[in-house]
């Protein structure tokens, strides 16, 4: 099982691409605009997204995915996410207003896309490939994920501040190899990370402090023009973790 990043990035500016990761060939977690970089027959191979929020840094590539090729599949994309997050596509997203509700086309018997709800601790079987949410904290309802092969597991955090039920999960899991997690703002910015729900390297260290396993840790949603301030002021809070900065096309291997 093989995980590439398509985007890891809090931003867009030249080559930054927003939240997004591929699960073997078949499985997004997440669809910012990483995924605008695959080809068509790639996306027209993606049958389920596993979405951890509503955010559009996270979900604007799901309506061009499902516009793109929902007509050359033989069955709907499937968008797993927690109801509150659902609830928020169906409402704000794909509405007939913003876009179009491809629940309904070409007809709601054989629409282009469907939804799934998913729950916190409830593992969802894709193929052999178990997707487990866990808890975020976030100013929108939100989840991470767990993605474990029966080898080796790694976590998503998704975006999130601190978060005491999320390490309780995390330091369960045996086969636990990589953690990839939030942090969005340097330390000046902390009143900002703290009113928007995210993480400052100041808040990571403390967080990181409840980590009771050993896995690589990596850090994503850098805001772009502060990459190189946080990622210094991380070393310089939370060095002996060793966390290092997630990277576009990164390839994990569980």
């Amino acid at each position: 099982m093989k995980l590439r990043i398509l985007g890891c990035s809090g931003g867009i500016s030249g080559d930054l691409r927003t939240t997004s990761m591929l699960l073997d060939h078949d499985v997004l977690i997440d669809a910012g605009t990483g995924v605008g970089d695959l080809s068509i027959d790639a996306l027209s191979r993606i049958d389920h997204v596993f979405v951890t929020h509503s955010h559009l840094d996270h979900v604007t590539s799901i309506p061009f995915l499902v516009d793109t090729v929902g007509w050359m599949r033989n069955q709907p994309i499937t968008v797993h996410a927690i109801e509150p997050t659902l609830e928020i596509l169906r409402q704000h997203l794909f509405n007939w207003k913003l876009w179009p509700d491809f629940t309904q086309i070409p007809d709601a018997q054989k629409p282009y896309l469907r939804y799934a709800a998913v729950a916190l601790g409830k593992t969802v079987d894709v193929n052999g490939r178990k997707l487990t949410p866990l808890p975020a904290n976030h100013v929108v309802p939100a989840v991470g994920y767990r993605i474990d092969s029966g080898r080796a597991s790694l976590v998503f955090t998704g975006d999130t501040t601190t978060n005491d039920p999320l390490w309780q999960e995390v330091n369960r899991i045996d086969n636990l190899r990589f953690l990839i997690i939030e942090t969005a703002f340097c330390n000046r910015e902390k009143n900002l990370a703290v009113a928007s729900k995210h993480l400052c390297p100041s808040m990571l260290a403390e967080e990181l402090a409840k980590f009771k396993r050993k896995a690589e840790i990596y850090i994503t949603h850098l805001k772009p023009g502060e990459v190189e301030l946080t990622m210094q002021e991380i070393q310089e809070c939370a060095g002996a973790y060793q966390p290092r900065m997630l990277e576009n096309n990164q390839v994990f291997e569980l």
